[in-house]
């Protein structure tokens, strides 16, 4: 199956996918207004149950509000009110995608790819996470691209090497990149070479304070090598979850002090001497733990190399990034790690984007349904957008991947949040301005009832009533 929308085109997904998928939405009603100065509104459904599939409902029009109209959920929309700018929301390339990506047929694997990233004929994943190396989800064996025999070392870096991403990784990033040109990529690495750790083996263990250049080096060619390919890596995390370091796949421990010298004494000034415009993300860990990014950007030295710091779900609260934020306003915040599900996982993004996070990401985009490829044993999550069956090699978008679809393919790049009153009673949203000057709100309903829900703006309100488990995105262009 290859789903496909148009912003522009009231064809529903429905028709475009060939599925008998009926329109169960309760009643709405718009508010009369004079149509000659009445705003247009577009807007799109999707359900957890399914029934509605980020379908394109009637019209609605802003217009002068009757006294009479009462609404059990008001949603006051300020454009003038600049927050944080997006840099983009999507998924991951991981190993395990990437390799069930290559499994499919070239036309499959292509329509596949393009339902995740078209912006008009897809969802519009717009940033996508690559691995440095191995992550956890792997089809295996783990690698770094300077693997050692025991006992032997590289200190100049000789057998660096990408040649088995070619095998499957790069070729999928490619193709994303020429089916949506403007894709961009943040990278993490999960560990260094083992030979530069304190317990030479792939999980667990910390850096060496001697192999701090040399990693910085491995990370720099590692940009390199990737830009040699075509594929420039817009930002850098120094390790992914650098407080996590299980031994049974790639991971790597550092404290703040340890990751602020790195940035500071190696990396940041490496990056700089060899012209690359990569930027540094502190952290890429959980909510929990604001205080390990903050230990960095508190040092002038370090900060100048970082653009912003990057969190993970798993762990604490999203108003550590608000607290963030109100101690190092001018540094970005983002959101690297961590699948959300259902009218619950959408009513959770708004509530990163209301924390200041610049960008969304989840984890693991492809998996087939036997939760493979992954060697790494960690099955406590069930991390995908799309499944595969390995035998049949049948394709099945989840209910997620069109409650997503609300969010990445109408939120843009570029995009600046606006003010929105917060809500309450189940029923969240977030707003936009893109840089074609368009608004959207995006408005998740967690409750099983269908509330009315008043939506004011310059004056003029419109009023909708929204299924129960639902994400909704109203989009007009003033």
């Amino acid at each position: 199956m290859n789903p496909q929308f148009s912003l522009e085109r009231t064809i529903s997904i429905a028709a475009k996918c060939c599925l008998a998928v009926p329109l169960v939405l309760g009643p709405f009603h718009a508010l009369r207004a004079d149509k000659a100065s009445s705003q247009i509104v577009q807007w799109w459904l999707s359900t957890e149950d399914r029934k509605a599939r980020l379908e394109r409902q009637p019209d609605l029009r802003f217009g002068v509000s009757p006294e009479s109209v009462r609404s059990r959920v008001r949603i006051e929309i300020d454009e003038t009110a600049n927050h944080q700018s997006i840099l983009g929301l999507g998924s991951s390339f991981e190993h395990s995608t990437c390799h069930n990506l290559s499994l499919l047929p070239e036309a499959q694997r292509e329509r596949v790819i393009q339902s995740l990233v078209d912006p008009d004929t897809g969802i519009g994943m717009s940033l996508m996470r690559i691995c440095i190396g191995t992550s956890d989800f792997a089809p295996g064996p783990f690698y770094t691209y300077d693997d050692m025999p025991d006992g032997q070392v590289d200190p100049r870096l000789e057998r660096f090497s990408i040649d088995r991403d070619r095998d499957y990784v790069l070729p999928v990033i490619k193709l994303a990149q020429r089916l949506h040109p403007e894709l961009r990529f943040f990278a993490s690495p999960w560990t260094p070479p083992t030979w530069m750790k304190t317990n030479r083996r792939i999980g667990g263990g910390s850096l060496r304070p001697e192999c701090y250049p040399f990693f910085a080096e491995y990370l720099v060619r590692f940009l390199e090598a990737y830009r040699r390919e075509g594929v420039e890596i817009d930002a850098l995390t120094v390790q992914n979850e650098p407080e996590f370091g299980p031994t049974a796949y790639p991971s790597c421990l550092w404290t703040a002090i340890q990751q602020r010298d790195f940035i500071r004494d190696h990396l940041g000034p490496l990056i700089k001497a060899r012209g690359l415009k990569t930027t540094i993300w502190a952290f890429d860990h959980n909510f929990n733990n604001p205080g390990f990014p903050a230990t960095i950007l508190k040092d002038p030295a370090a900060a100048k190399f970082v653009s912003g710091s990057a969190f993970h779900l798993y762990e604490g609260r999203p108003e550590a990034m608000s607290r963030l934020h109100r101690e190092f306003p001018d540094k970005a915040l983002l959101f690297s790690e961590g699948s959300v599900y259902g009218a619950f996982g959408g009513s959770q993004i708004i509530s990163y984007f209301r924390n200041w996070a610049g960008s969304y990401n989840a984890w693991v985009t492809m998996i087939d349904r036997n939760g493979k490829p992954n060697i790494s044993g960690f099955h406590e999550c069930s991390p995908t957008i799309v499944v595969l069956d390995p035998t049949s090699l049948a394709v099945e978008y989840r209910s997620d991947y069109y409650l997503y679809g609300q969010f990445m393919r109408f939120i843009r790049p570029g995009a600046v949040r606006i003010g929105t009153s917060s809500t309450s009673s189940g029923v969240s949203n977030v707003g936009f301005r893109n840089p074609d000057g368009r608004l959207v709100v995006v408005v998740a309903n967690t409750t099983k009832s269908q509330p009315d829900i008043l939506f004011s703006w310059r004056g003029t309100q419109l009023t909708t009533r929204l299924a129960p488990l639902s994400v909704a995105t109203l989009v007009w262009k003033p």
